[in-house]
């Protein structure tokens, strides 16, 4: 990210859910305010309470200097829980970076002997130009005036975006379909090979049921979970699917050293990369993105990655699991997947029709 920021000349979009004053914040906020002396044009957007811990000083040197600055969704009450979750940096329309990890000190590190383990990837060409495209939408929405949200809520802002070197996914709250949970179930249904690592676990029950389906096919599907998390109510919530999944043949691993917080999914010869856990605010509430490339040597590449973040986790064994849920563990953990995946959702329609 500081080599693209650094090397671009026309314009910088940096889109974050957490970005925090630390030495990394500030070696990027420094890269970028040395991008917009060299004459480049420079945008960041910051969710409001993703970053809550940041003060809007921290960026007056980029304002000065003539860059924008938005926090996206001000934190006021009835509407705190619609958030922009999306990671994305564009310079000059050209070369993007998409992934999970935000900017802040944890994120730094190999993920084993330090550091969250996460994950990027960087695209050129059509994708980063309809990544640019999806930034300029968030920026003009980020302050959620009331007329001009209603106004926002009535287009497409979930939707596919194909290009010839891949897909952008988009979803957000609202209307229309989430085209993330409708091709994940898609590309599960044909694939014999699934991978998938999501640091917070609360899928449909289609995407459970396809995940059965691909095991009773003769394939195999293996997750990634967290062993170690920053957000323990999903962490209960994730386990108490763990049952279900375990009985249909699913394979489950928890990773070790330190918090786990990738999203990748390997379905077949088709890897999605970005923002969007596979949890029920990724799926229904968030502003997430994911890329989509369905191309051979890429899902070999992404499964090499799998493979040696599995080298760090400990297989979950069926008997055992069964054996060590005791009545009161079980209790925590409906009660966490009836926060996370029912209430959380409750909650934000509410402040969306109240968004009128």
């Amino acid at each position: 990210m500081l080599a693209a920021i650094g090397a671009a000349r026309e314009s910088v979009r940096l889109e974050t859910y957490i970005f925090a004053d630390s030495p990394i914040g500030i070696r990027i906020r420094e890269a970028l305010v040395a991008a917009r002396l060299r004459g480049a044009s420079v945008q960041v957007l910051v969710d409001a309470l993703g970053s809550a811990d940041l003060d809007s000083a921290f960026w007056e040197a980029l304002v000065s200097a003539g860059g924008e600055f938005r926090w996206f969704n001000p934190v006021r009450m009835f509407r705190i829980t619609i958030r922009n979750h999306r990671k994305s940096l564009v310079c000059d329309g050209k070369v993007a970076v998409v992934g999970g990890f935000n900017i802040a000190p944890e994120y730094e590190g190999n993920g084993v002997t330090r550091g969250w383990c996460d994950h990027g990837m960087e695209v050129r060409g059509p994708l980063a130009s309809e990544l640019a495209k999806a930034f300029d939408e968030s920026f003009a929405r980020a302050e959620f005036q009331q007329k001009l949200f209603a106004r926002i809520r009535k287009t497409e802002v979930k939707r596919c975006l194909p290009t010839r070197d891949g897909d952008l996914l988009l979803s957000g709250p609202g209307r229309g379909r989430n085209p993330i949970r409708r091709l994940l179930a898609q590309d599960i249904q044909v694939a014999h090979d699934v991978r998938i690592t999501s640091a917070y676990f609360s899928p449909t029950w289609v995407l459970r049921r396809e995940m059965a389906g691909v095991v009773q096919r003769g394939g195999r599907v293996r997750l990634l979970m967290a062993g170690k998390t920053d957000v323990a109510i999903s962490q209960l919530a994730s386990r108490g699917m763990y049952q279900g999944l375990l009985r249909a043949g699913v394979e489950i691993h928890e990773y070790q050293p330190q918090v786990l917080h990738t999203k990748l999914f390997i379905l077949g010869d088709t890897a999605y990369v970005g923002s969007a856990n596979l949890d029920a605010r990724s799926l229904n509430i968030n502003y997430e993105l994911l890329v989509r490339i369905h191309d051979a040597a890429v899902a070999t590449e992404a499964r090499a990655i799998f493979d040696e973040d599995l080298r760090h986790a400990k297989r979950i064994d069926p008997a055992t699991w069964r054996a060590s849920r005791s009545l009161w563990e079980k209790l925590k953990e409906r009660f966490a997947h009836f926060v996370v995946a029912r209430l959380d959702t409750r909650i934000a329609r509410m402040q969306m029709r109240g968004l009128r």
